[in-house]
């Protein structure tokens, strides 16, 4: 199976720039809301959108399975499945929404129970959690149209989408503060734009597909095939929240909100490394899906090899960069007094993190394979796990020790199952891969990390332009490295990745079998 490199190039691309729009913006405001609301509110706000992130779990793997199978009948032609997938969609969607908006009502009024917060917040606090989840409870059904946009592989027009929300969000919030407004007018903005975004995605769908809306395209098939699949992907999104979305509730549990701010800190640069990968590895959903659904193993190999490949591209020089300018980067962004506590915080979430997204795409491909069930009950242990280390390592090293509990259980994981598990299913041998995938961009970050020394030695920046003169030399020295793998096609060529008769062969029986049951 051939891949059409302009969509891929167009799909990346956008995304890159959408992201970057998000990083930059977010670099900016971030800061500029925290010193504007102080650490009191900036830690409830981070609290009262961790809680909500929870929703995300009303989402039961539903949205998993529209990228999916909107990418298998796009691929096999059959739109009445599709109307009917997306109208099931729908219809289950709803019903979740109802159900978060009564949660949240409920929430609100016990609010002041569940937390630790300061009786001036505890208005504030009530309001802002109704205000979220209303959102979240209204996005359930307006988010299908931006899974059927993924899909299809449209995501350049999602990001466009994403671009414009962006810079208004910004610009509004700015306005609001200047003009004196408080947390809770930065958060009517804030919800405000998703929902705008959606109506946008749906316009554009309509445009785009032969999609119709109707009760009478609601089917129990398409329940059951979508249950089938997103029972298994309700497990990953459990398990994500456990491993990375409870930390703002451990310690606003057990320490206070503000320490949530200091946490915050060195996480949120993780996340922002984290988010220029996702851009890449989301397109792999839906490739794989496709490949898989012609029967074509071969390219199910390249995506897996060749995309961990392209973000360990991406991964490692960031990594190098945070780890010996992290204290400069987070003293620049929001100020030296969090430098002490933030940049541990940020060394140890970095690296396992790292491991994770130098591998994004395994889990891109047995998604698209609809093999993930094993991969969802590691991932599910291992967020037990660090809920339970988290909460145990709090007490005795504070924020330090939350950031353990998630390290530990990710880096064991990532190094003990998840390479091994991809390489069987695929039939590619382990060391074949570890050498195709990894060798070549760990090469290519040795003269960066030299730089990076070499320049530490003439002097530490500490102001935002020095910051900015190291990263500039750093990111020229990796990009002539890049420039020179891909000149020489070392870059996108994989090379013989081995695999067998006898293991496509059994591959296609168990497909086979899945789909008669």
């Amino acid at each position: 199976m051939k891949f059409d490199k302009r969509q891929i190039l167009k799909n990346v691309g956008s995304s890159w720039f959408s992201l970057g729009i998000n990083v930059v913006v977010g670099i900016f405001l971030s800061p500029y809301i925290l010193h504007r609301l102080g650490d009191e509110a900036f830690g409830l706000w981070i609290l009262i959108f961790s809680v909500t992130g929870y929703y995300g779990l009303f989402d039961l793997g539903i949205r998993s399975s529209i990228v999916r199978y909107v990418a298998k009948y796009s691929a096999t032609g059959d739109d009445e499945e599709l109307n009917r997938l997306v109208n099931t969609a729908m219809f289950s969607y709803g019903g979740i929404g109802l159900v978060a908006m009564l949660i949240t009502l409920a929430g609100t009024y016990f609010v002041n129970a569940i937390f630790r917060i300061p009786p001036e917040f505890v208005v504030t606090a009530r309001w802002l959690l109704f205000m979220v989840g209303a959102s979240v409870s209204l996005g359930f059904p307006l988010g299908v149209f931006s899974g059927v946009l993924e899909g299809l592989q449209r995501f350049y027009l999602l990001n466009f989408t994403n671009i414009t929300s962006t810079l208004l969000r910004a610009l509004l919030i700015v306005l609001a503060l200047q003009r004196g407004g408080g947390l809770l007018s930065v958060a009517l903005i804030t919800v405000s734009f998703p929902l705008l975004s959606g109506l946008a995605n749906a316009i554009v769908v309509f445009r785009n597909t032969h999609l119709h809306l109707g009760i009478r395209y609601v089917r129990r098939s398409s329940l059951r095939r979508i249950a089938s699949y997103s029972g298994t992907t309700f497990l990953i999104i459990v398990a994500g929240r456990l491993r990375f979305k409870t930390d703002a509730l451990v310690i606003g549990t057990f320490i206070s909100a503000a320490a949530v701010t200091y946490f915050t800190i060195g996480s949120r640069l993780v996340d922002y490394a984290s988010e220029v990968v996702t851009s890449l590895a989301q397109i792999f959903v839906p490739m794989s899906s496709q490949s898989h659904a012609k029967g074509d193993v071969t390219a199910l190999r390249k995506i897996f090899v060749g995309g961990n490949r392209a973000c360990a591209f991406i991964i490692f020089p960031i990594t190098a960069v945070l780890t010996l300018l992290g204290k400069s980067v987070i003293a620049a962004w929001v100020g030296p007094k969090y430098v002490a506590t933030s940049y541990p915080v940020l060394l140890v979430l970095l690296y396992p993190t790292t491991l994770m997204l130098a591998q994004s795409a395994s889990g891109r491909t047995l998604w698209g394979m609809a093999k993930h069930r094993t991969w969802a009950w590691v991932v599910l242990a291992e967020g037990i796990a660090n809920l339970i280390l988290s909460v145990i390592l709090v007490r005795p090293y504070g924020i330090l020790g939350d950031a353990i509990g998630t390290a530990i259980p990710l880096t064991c994981s990532m190094i003990f199952f998840l390479p091994q598990h991809l390489c069987h299913l695929l039939g590619i041998k382990i060391r074949t891969y570890l050498y195709q995938a990894f060798a070549l961009p760990l090469l290519l970050c040795a003269p960066l990390i030299a730089a990076l020394l070499l320049m530490q030695r003439w002097f530490v920046p500490r102001r935002l332009s020095e910051l900015l003169l190291q990263l500039a030399i750093a990111g020229l020295v990796y990009g002539i490295g890049l420039a020179w793998a891909f000149w020489t096609h070392r870059a996108l060529d994989v090379g013989a990745l081995g695999g067998n008769q006898r293991n496509e062969g059994m591959l296609a029986m168990v497909d086979v079998y899945q789909e008669k049951a």
